[in-house]
């Protein structure tokens, strides 16, 4: 098996035609990569959704040859400070294009999470560069980018891929490493993941290390997640009264799966829509399930508010008075 690269850069796709899902966003860049020429982009969508894959896909389709020389990427997240624009995208915008080209492309990937200085910055040096570069912003949300910096760019969004994209990709994957992978695992790997593919692809290499059969128990193992079935039934017995039986199967999954306070909190506001109550109950028990997670978030004892939250669920218990 070939650990040399991390799969989700191995099995990266390198043209636009490859790329799974965001059909609608592909097809807008292929008008850009036919012509050769495109305005400032910017890519806003979830983690592990392609937003990378598509500028470097985009920037292939462009340069050919050249891509290494007329491409540069740059983490903002990494790479927050007003120097970065100052020094390392001036210094790579104010040279030629190599080969012939007609820009070069500078991708900036989480530019949500640049400054608001650097990105006023970065807006002069997209109007004094803009003979020889072309920018594409990734992040997670749009509305952090400055107006003046959205209104120089065409938005591209793009949307959390479908259960049966990651699954198509995962299963393509597991094929070319020689995996068996059963489809109570492929379910798991799509509900630890939440539509990101980048998140699915990492758990199903750090699952081949240990086991070249891929199922849900191995799954939930290496992700620290417990199964949905287990966390539902937890909240079951609090809304059955058995708050102990629940208490002891809170300590099993903390233990067990080596789970945070926040990792049970956050599985419990996805199984709440699972468990066989009216909407009215459900309503009342999300908001509580907010109230608990804030109280963690600020610092409280995890185990502690973990186990006031499932007595606050015996109010709901159906053999109360």
């Amino acid at each position: 098996m070939d650990y040399e690269l991390p799969w989700t850069e191995k099995y990266r796709p390198k043209t636009l035609d490859e790329m799974v899902g965001q059909e609608e966003v592909v097809a807008r860049l292929k008008a850009y990569a036919e012509k050769k020429e495109m305005p400032n982009l910017l890519f806003a969508g979830p983690p592990g959704t392609g937003k990378t894959t598509a500028a470097m896909a985009l920037a292939r389709e462009i340069f050919g040859d050249t891509f290494e020389q007329n491409f540069l990427e740059l983490n903002a997240s990494d790479e927050r400070g007003i120097n970065v624009v100052r020094e390392t995208i001036k210094e790579f915008a104010r040279t030629l294009p190599f080969g012939g080209a007609k820009f070069k492309i500078i991708f900036l990937d989480e530019a949500d999470a640049l400054t608001a200085d650097a990105q006023h910055a970065l807006r002069r040096t997209m109007e004094k560069y803009a003979a020889t570069s072309r920018f594409i912003l990734s992040c997670n949300y749009s509305s952090k980018i400055i107006e003046p910096i959205q209104s120089r760019c065409a938005i591209f969004r793009f949307r959390p891929l479908s259960e049966e994209q990651i699954k198509g990709r995962l299963r393509y994957i597991a094929e070319k490493e020689g995996l068996e992978i059963t489809e109570d695992g492929l379910n798991a790997l799509v509900y630890v993941s939440e539509g990101d593919l980048r998140k699915a692809i990492n758990l199903l290499q750090a699952s081949a290390a240990l086991s070249k059969k891929i199922d849900e128990k191995l799954v939930f193992q290496v992700a620290s997640r417990a199964r949905p079935q287990e966390i539902r039934k937890m909240m079951e017995l609090a809304l059955n009264g058995k708050f102990m039986e629940a208490r002891d199967i809170l300590y099993q999954i903390m233990i067990e799966y080596g789970m945070s306070g926040d990792d049970v909190i956050r599985q419990m506001h996805k199984e709440v829509f699972n468990l066989n109550v009216d909407d009215r109950t459900k309503v009342e028990l999300i908001d509580l399930i907010g109230e608990y997670e804030f109280r963690i978030v600020e610092g409280a004892n995890e185990r502690i508010q973990i186990e006031a939250l499932l007595a606050q669920f015996l109010r709901f218990s159906k053999g109360k008075e």
